[in-house]
């Protein structure tokens, strides 16, 4: 069977919220109708921005079902699965799997960090995660949320895996994407997690990116692939640096309810996170438009 080839731009698609902190249906509609209207490769649903974290199991199955409803067949879904047990994380993956999900983006353990911040311990977990799992797998590495940092010698030998074909790397270290790319068994796929560093990651050799930012302003990170994709390099460092103040912002600075803002703002649904994570004020929404300003769409 040909590997799952992850080449493209996936948002992890923010969780849609209403004011009463409970799923809103009609807004999950919205914002996938409006996303599938762009080149998109697809999307990826209860990740980090999806405040998986804050979402129960039943939610997440939810949430799975309703984007796949309204996901055409030619985008790609990825479902995030990953929690500290391997029960729960194959449980969750196979189920993902069966609403028609093709890739589990499975994030590091990270609570017992004395017990699993080594080669061994996670090697054992991604291992058995994807030995049971129905669909391959992707690492997903983000040490500024877990406090773990995979090592590139744990990647390397994970690569190996059959069920085990990329890693989402949200470091923003790009030395280390670059190390990764050298180090992992060919047809393993690097994608990178950092939007400030897109164009740079792309032309190292990562497929693709998973990238927050992308879900408020699609169009301008598919313009750098496209310019990447076709070489043109001037073009593609100069929408790098177009959108490298948005993208902080909605990152590292504000964070979920910073994007989710934007969001609105670009005519997406954004709506409130769920708590604790508060809603952006005054102050921080003025940054935002105004760094959002010509990257709407």
């Amino acid at each position: 069977m040909p590997q799952l080839k992850l080449n493209g731009i996936f948002p992890p698609i923010p969780t849609p919220f209403n004011h009463e902190g409970e799923i809103y249906p009609a807004k999950i509609r919205h914002n996938i109708e409006k996303w599938n209207l762009t080149s998109l490769a697809g999307y990826v649903v209860c990740g980090s921005t999806g405040e998986s974290v804050h979402l129960t199991p039943p939610e997440k199955l939810f949430l799975w079902e309703e984007v796949a409803k309204h996901t055409p067949s030619t985008k790609l879904l990825i479902a995030g699965t990953g929690v500290e047990s391997v029960r729960e994380t194959v449980d969750l993956t196979n189920r993902a799997a069966a609403l028609g999900y093709r890739c589990a983006m499975v994030r590091t353990p990270h609570y017992y960090k004395n017990l699993i911040n080594n080669l061994e311990a996670q090697a054992l977990y991604f291992r058995a995660v994807a030995d049971q799992s129905r669909i391959p797998v992707m690492i997903y590495n983000w040490p500024l949320a877990t406090g773990v940092d995979i090592s590139i010698e744990t990647v390397a030998l994970l690569s190996q895996h059959p069920n085990i074909i990329a890693i989402k790397e949200s470091s923003g270290n790009l030395d280390k994407l670059k190390a990764l790319l050298a180090a992992v068994s060919p047809g393993f796929q690097v994608l990178s997690g950092s939007a400030p560093q897109l164009a740079d990651s792309l032309r190292a050799g990562a497929v693709g990116a998973v990238l927050a930012y992308s879900s408020a302003a699609p169009f301008s990170c598919l313009t750098i692939l496209e310019a990447v994709m076709k070489r043109e390099h001037d073009a593609a460092a100069d929408w790098q640096n177009r959108i490298r103040e948005a993208a902080l912002l909605v990152t590292l600075r504000y964070g979920i309810p910073g994007l989710k803002y934007a969001m609105d703002f670009n005519g997406f649904y954004g709506g409130p996170p769920r708590l604790p994570l508060v809603p952006v004020n005054r102050t921080a929404q003025l940054e935002i438009e105004a760094a959002f300003h010509n990257l709407r769409g």
